[in-house]
């Protein structure tokens, strides 16, 4: 059975906001008086295909051997932790107590990661403290720009520390900080889908890992556990090259491929093939790779297959497809109820 770090979810709970806006993502009537939820990448959708159904996504696990889903706010209902606090603070609130009656409504088959009000780190810092304290909340989902840069990161540090206090999640998906232009390619460039879909996204996802495990940003955070989804962006096929210019520009630097398996910061293999996630497991080891499928019955599918094809043998294969995982889900139940008992 498979554990899914990376499942985004389109949450009913924010449908009043989106009928409240004047520019997409928004809900409004179409020519026909039809309802749709209209966003720029997506196009027009039906309200009743636009949000998450609990029954639908609960089959499709059935179906397809997933035993647990880490549910996370897909990234065009993300807007919501860039407004004022004033709208963003009650909207991601709902959201992440949706969540959590999920995660209580059906033990074992769900956990979540919380959305913050991101403009204002302190009301972030104080909602990802209690959303910890609900049922099923592991952590919290967080913009990659945050950690673009060593500086970057600091502005990070109050989520890191709440995340450190409780033993933890949090993931780190490509995104933007509140204010930051963001797709960086626009739409009329040509191959504007793949420039920002895969080419920045992975660029961006392997500062981000540059930021993780070559500088000391989480060094005052022993107990926080870090996933970065898409195998960390482009690492593990640029170590190499990273390896050599070491060696040729500072030879007493400890080698980048040794500081990254060191760092002991997680990766999904989200999105990838057979022979991305074997350079991956060279790089990580297998015990630093978790499942990860944006979600979609496609994307089960697609990591599925990557994963069983991929040559990496039985015992790493577990522990992507599901020991890694439940070992990290584990750890952040055992750390909350003894801080419940405290």
């Amino acid at each position: 059975m498979m554990i899914d770090m990376h499942a985004h979810w389109r949450p009913a709970e924010i449908a009043d906001a989106l009928r409240a806006r004047t520019r997409e993502p928004r809900i409004l009537r179409n020519q026909d008086g039809v309802e749709v939820l209209k966003s720029p990448r997506m196009g027009e959708a039906p309200l009743a295909e636009a949000f998450d159904d609990l029954d639908f996504h609960l089959a499709r696990m059935d179906r397809q051997g997933v035993q647990t889903s880490v549910l996370s706010l897909l990234g065009s209902f993300c807007w919501i932790e860039a407004q004022p606090l004033d709208v963003s603070g009650p909207l991601c609130r709902s959201v992440n107590d949706g969540l959590s009656a999920i995660c209580q409504k059906h033990p074992g088959r769900f956990a979540a990661f919380a959305a913050l009000p991101l403009t204002d780190m302190t009301a972030a810092a104080a909602e990802l403290e209690r959303a910890l304290g609900l049922p099923g909340m592991i952590g919290a989902q967080i913009p990659g720009n945050g950690f673009l840069t060593r500086n970057d990161a600091e502005a990070m540090r109050p989520l890191l520390e709440v995340a450190n206090r409780h033993r933890a999640v949090l993931f780190i998906h490509h995104g933007p900080r509140p204010g930051d232009a963001f797709p960086k390619v626009a739409n009329d460039t040509d191959n504007a889908r793949r420039r920002n879909g895969t080419l920045d996204m992975q660029a961006s996802l392997s500062s981000v890992m540059v930021t993780l495990c070559m500088s000391d940003c989480l060094a005052d955070y022993p107990d926080v556990t870090v996933v970065v989804h898409n195998l960390g962006g482009n690492i593990p096929y640029e170590v190499e090259r990273m390896d050599h210019r070491c060696l040729l520009d500072t030879p007493n630097e400890e080698l980048p491929s040794s500081r990254f398996r060191q760092a002991k910061v997680y990766v999904d293999c989200n999105s990838f093939g057979p022979h991305a996630i074997e350079a991956a497991v060279r790089l990580y080891g297998a015990e630093y790779i978790v499942c990860g499928t944006d979600g979609t019955e496609f994307g089960v599918d697609w990591t599925h297959k990557a994963v069983t094809e991929a040559d990496i043998g039985e015992e790493a294969r577990e522990r992507i497809l599901h020991g890694n995982a439940s070992a990290m889900l584990a750890r952040v139940r055992t750390a909350q109820r003894q801080m419940a008992a405290d």
